[in-house]
C-alpha cells in the first residue's frame, strides 16, 4: 500500500485511546485511490501481451489495445478522474445520487433497447468481479464501518466503501476516456477484476487496523459472529447461485414460446425488477428440480411391440419453460408465505390459491405478463387488503377470511382459467364494495374538504404576498402584519372559493384592507381623522368578526386580535391625549410578529374545524405522541428500507426512457398512493391507507378499512416518519414486488452465464 497504517500494539498501549473516526477511515482508504488505480492500469497493460500468464483474452482486440496503451500515456489524468470521483461518491454516502432512482419495473422493459440491456449486464459483470474477490474479506469490515456509523446491526447496504462505490468510480473514468462504448464494454470486467484482487487486501489490512484500535463490529441480523473476523453471515456471492433463470430464458417463458428464438416483441412481458429467486436462496432448489424432471430414471426394460404405437400421436416432448413456470409461481408463493407482514390465516388460503395458479399458468403464461390478468388482480386484491390488519385480533378480520371462503368452491373446477378468477374476483369486489360503502363515503367527504382546505390555503399565499406589498414603507404594528398575512388571507380566499358568481370580492373583505391599514398607521394628525375613525370603527369592527367567523377563527386568537385593534383606535381617537391609553396603544405597538419573515411558509397549512373533524387532521402539538421515544436506529432503520426497496432492482446503463419516472416519482421520503402505513395516535398503533394526495402535494389522507380518516399536512408526515412515529408497512403492491424480484434474479442470473438458445 502506499502509506501502511500504523497498527497499534503494546502491553501498555490503550487501543481505544486513540480509536479512528468514521473521517479517519475514509481518508486513509482515499489515500490508497492512486496507487489503486495505478495498478489497474498496469494490470490491464500486462494483459495486452501475446504471450504469458497474465495475457487476457478480451484485450487481444486492436481497438482494446489502443485503448489501453492511451489510458497508459495520460496515467495522470485518468488517476485524477478515478480519485476525484471516487471521493465524490465516498463522502455522497456510496454513490448515492440526489435525483430519484430511475427503477426498473414491470411495465418499463419493452422500452429499453438490447445494447442497453447488454450494456447493464456488462456492467452488473463488473461488479460481481469485485465481490467475487472481496467475498472473504468485505464481511468483516462491513461490521466494523457499521460500528463506526452509529448502528448496532450489521447494516453493508450503507457502508460508503462498498465495492460498487469503486466500480461505479472506475466506470466513470472509462466513460470519460475511453470514448468508444464497445471498447468501454471489453475494458470494464477485466479492470474489474484487477481492481476487486487489489480492493481484497486493501479491506483486509482497513479491518486488521480497525481493529488494532478496538473498533467492535457490529452484531449480525439473526445471524452468527465469525470469531476470527469479527463479521457474519454468507459470504458476497454465497447469494449468486446457478440458474436456469436468465433474461434470454426468462423473456421466452414468459412469451409463452420458450423454444423459440428471442424476440424484442416480446420484452413488454418481463416482470421488470428481480430478485424473487435470488432472496429466497431456493435458486439451487429450483435447478435440482429441473434436472431430476428432465432426465428421469430409466424405466425397466420390457417387450417392445413394434406396431404399439401406429395410429397414435407422438407425445409432446418435455418444456423446460413450462417447468420454469411452475418453479418461477412457486417460489413466488414460497416468498409470500415467508413474508412477516402477512397473517398466518391468510398464507393459508394462499396456499389453497397456488395450485388453481399452477393450473392456470400451465395454458395461459399472460398470468405473468398482463399486470391486469384476472388472476394476479385476485392475488393482489387478496394481499393487499390483508394488510389492513395488524392482528388476527381485529374485529374485522374474521369477515375478510370469510369472504376469502366464500369464493374458495371456485378452486374445486374441473377448468380453472382467467374466466374463473374473473368470476372469483367479482365475487369478492362485491363482498368488499358492499362492506366499505359507508367508508368510501366517508373518505369522499373527508377528501372534498381537504381539497377546497388547499385550495384556501394557496389562494391565501397568494393573498398574503399582495397584503405583504401594500405594507410596504408604512408604519404598521406587527400584528397587523401577521393578521392580514395569515387570517384575513384566509378569509378573502374562502370568499373567492365560496362565490358562485366568480366575483373576486363578494362580500368587500379585500376592500377593508386599505381601510384596515389606514385606521391604524402611525401617523401625524390629520384634520378630521379623529372624526372619520368615530363613524368607522364600528362597522370596520363588525365586517371583521363577521369575516373571522365564516373560517371558524378560534375565539381566544379573535379576543386577542380585537384587544390590541381596539386599543389603538382609541389611542387614535384620543390624539394622545390619555396618557394610560397611549401607553397601552404603545405596548400593543411593541409586541413581536409571531411569523418573522419567511416563517409563514413552513407554518401548518390551517383548517377550520369542522374541515379537521371531517378529514381526522392531526395537529402536530395535539395529536403526537409526546412521551413515545422511537428507537435511535428508527430513523436510519426507515432510510434503510428505502435504500434496500430501490437497491433490489438495479438500473438500465445509460439514461432511461421518461416513462421509467413515474414508477420512482416518490423518494424515500414520500409515499405513493396505496401505501399501507403505521400511524403512532395519541399512544396507540394504527394500520391505516394512504388514499388521497391533493393536487399539490401538500395534504395526504390515509384511511383505516372501517373508514376512519387521518389527515395530515406534508410537514407533519415528514416529521412523522423522522421521529419514528409512521412507519411503512408496504408502499407497493406485494405480489408486484415478487413478480419484480424474478426479473432481478434474471439479471442477476444472466452475469453469471451467457443467454443461451
Amino acid at each position: 500500500m502506499a502509506k501502511t497504517m500504523k497498527l497499534r500494539l503494546g502491553v501498555s498501549d490503550d487501543p481505544t485511546a486513540l480509536q479512528p473516526s468514521l473521517s479517519d477511515c475514509l481518508g486513509a482508504m482515499l489515500q490508497q485511490a492512486e496507487p489503486l488505480v495505478a495498478q489497474v492500469l498496469q494490470g490491464l497493460e500486462l494483459g495486452t501481451s501475446a504471450t504469458g500468464a497474465q495475457r487476457l483474452l478480451a484485450l487481444q482486440a486492436l481497438p482494446v489495445k489502443a485503448a489501453i496503451q492511451e489510458l497508459r500515456a495520460r496515467a495522470p489524468a485518468v488517476k485524477k478522474t478515478f480519485i476525484d470521483e471516487l471521493t465524490r461518491l465516498v463522502y455522497e454516502g456510496g454513490g448515492k445520487d440526489q435525483t430519484a432512482t430511475e427503477v426498473l419495473r414491470f411495465q418499463d422493459l419493452q422500452l429499453f433497447e438490447d445494447d442497453e440491456l447488454d450494456q447493464s449486464i456488462e456492467i452488473a459483470r463488473a461488479q460481481q468481479e469485485v465481490a467475487l474477490s472481496v467475498d472473504d474479506t468485505l464481511p468483516a469490515l462491513d461490521a466494523l464501518i457499521s460500528t463506526m456509523l452509529g448502528w448496532r446491526t450489521i447494516q453493508p447496504g450503507l457502508n460508503p466503501l462498498r465495492p460498487e462505490v469503486f466500480v461505479r468510480a472506475l466506470q466513470h473514468t472509462l466513460a470519460e476516456h475511453v470514448r468508444e462504448a464497445s471498447t468501454r464494454e471489453a475494458l470494464i470486467t477485466p479492470a474489474a477484476g484487477l481492481l476487486g484482487v487489489q480492493l481484497r487486501k486493501l479491506y483486509r489490512e482497513l479491518a486488521h487496523w480497525l481493529r488494532s484500535t478496538g473498533v467492535e463490529p457490529a452484531v449480525p441480523i439473526g445471524g452468527r459472529i465469525n470469531k476470527s473476523t469479527g463479521a457474519s453471515g454468507a459470504p458476497v456471492t454465497e447469494t449468486v447461485a446457478k440458474t436456469l433463470l436468465t433474461l434470454d430464458r426468462l423473456r421466452k417463458l414468459l412469451a409463452g414460446d420458450f423454444d423459440q428464438p428471442r424476440k424484442a416483441e416480446f420484452l413488454h412481458t418481463l416482470p421488470a425488477s428481480m430478485a424473487l429467486l435470488q432472496d429466497l436462496k431456493k435458486t439451487d432448489e429450483l435447478v435440482k428440480r429441473l434436472e431430476q424432471r428432465s432426465k428421469p430414471a430409466p424405466a425397466a426394460e420390457q417387450p417392445v411391440d413394434m406396431l404399439a404405437e401406429v395410429g397414435k400421436e407422438p407425445a409432446p416432448p418435455a418444456r423446460i419453460g413450462q417447468q420454469l413456470g411452475e418453479e418461477v409461481v412457486r417460489l413466488m408463493f414460497d416468498n409470500l408465505l415467508d413474508d412477516r407482514r402477512l397473517l398466518p390465516s391468510l398464507k393459508h388460503h394462499l396456499k389453497a390459491l397456488e395450485p388453481a395458479v399452477q393450473r392456470l399458468t400451465k395454458e395461459d403464461s399472460r398470468f405473468f405478463s398482463d399486470r391486469n390478468h384476472p388472476a394476479r388482480q385476485l392475488l393482489d386484491r387478496i394481499v393487499q387488503r390483508s394488510l389492513a390488519f395488524a392482528s388476527e385480533e381485529d374485529p374485522a378480520w374474521a369477515r375478510f377470511v370469510d369472504s376469502l371462503q366464500k369464493v374458495g368452491r371456485w378452486l374445486e373446477s374441473k377448468v380453472m382459467d382467467a374466466d374463473t378468477f374473473g368470476e372469483m374476483l367479482d365475487e369478492l369486489q362485491a363482498q368488499w364494495t358492499e362492506q366499505d360503502q359507508g367508508a368510501r363515503q366517508k373518505r369522499e367527504e373527508a377528501a372534498r374538504a381537504l381539497l377546497h382546505a388547499e385550495q384556501r390555503n394557496l389562494l391565501a399565499q397568494k393573498l398574503a404576498a399582495e397584503f405583504t406589498a401594500s405594507l410596504d414603507d408604512l408604519d404598521v404594528a406587527d400584528f397587523i402584519r401577521d393578521f392580514l398575512r395569515n387570517a384575513w388571507a384566509q378569509v378573502v380566499a374562502e370568499a373567492q372559493l365560496s362565490c358562485d358568481d366568480g366575483s373576486s370580492d363578494p362580500y368587500g373583505y379585500r376592500a377593508m384592507v386599505d381601510d384596515l391599514i389606514w385606521s391604524v398607521q402611525k401617523t401625524t394628525a390629520q384634520r378630521g381623522r379623529a372624526r372619520r375613525l368615530v363613524q368607522m370603527i364600528p362597522g370596520l369592527l363588525q365586517r371583521l368578526r363577521e369575516g373571522l367567523g365564516r373560517i371558524g377563527y378560534p375565539p381566544e386568537l379573535t379576543q386577542r386580535f380585537f384587544d390590541h385593534l381596539i386599543t389603538l383606535h382609541r389611542a387614535a381617537v384620543q390624539e394622545g391625549r390619555d396618557h394610560t391609553i397611549q401607553a397601552a396603544a404603545d405596548a400593543a405597538w411593541a409586541e413581536p410578529s409571531q411569523f418573522p419573515e419567511g416563517a409563514e411558509e413552513d407554518a401548518q397549512l390551517w383548517l377550520d374545524d369542522e374541515e379537521a373533524q371531517e378529514s381526522g387532521f392531526i395537529e402536530e402539538e395535539a395529536d403526537l405522541d409526546p412521551g413515545y421515544v422511537a428507537s435511535p436506529e428508527a430513523p436510519r432503520q426507515e432510510q434503510l428500507r428505502a435504500e434496500q426497496d430501490t437497491a433490489r432492482v438495479r438500473p438500465l446503463a445509460g439514461r432511461a426512457p421518461e416513462a421509467v419516472a413515474e414508477a420512482a416519482v416518490a423518494g424515500p421520503e414520500d409515499l405513493r398512493i396505496g401505501a399501507w402505513v403505521e400511524i403512532r395516535i395519541k399512544g396507540d398503533w394504527v394500520r391505516a391507507q394512504l388514499t388521497w394526495c391533493s393536487p399539490h402535494a401538500t395534504l395526504f389522507m390515509f384511511t383505516s378499512l372501517g373508514g376512519a380518516a387521518h389527515s395530515m399536512s406534508r410537514r407533519t408526515m415528514d416529521k412523522l416518519r423522522s421521529n419514528g412515529q409512521l412507519r411503512v408497512v408496504a408502499d407497493r403492491p406485494v405480489v408486484d414486488e415478487a413478480l419484480d424480484q424474478v426479473a432481478q434474479a434474471a439479471l442477476k442470473h444472466s452475469v453469471e452465464r451467457p443467454p443461451q438458445g
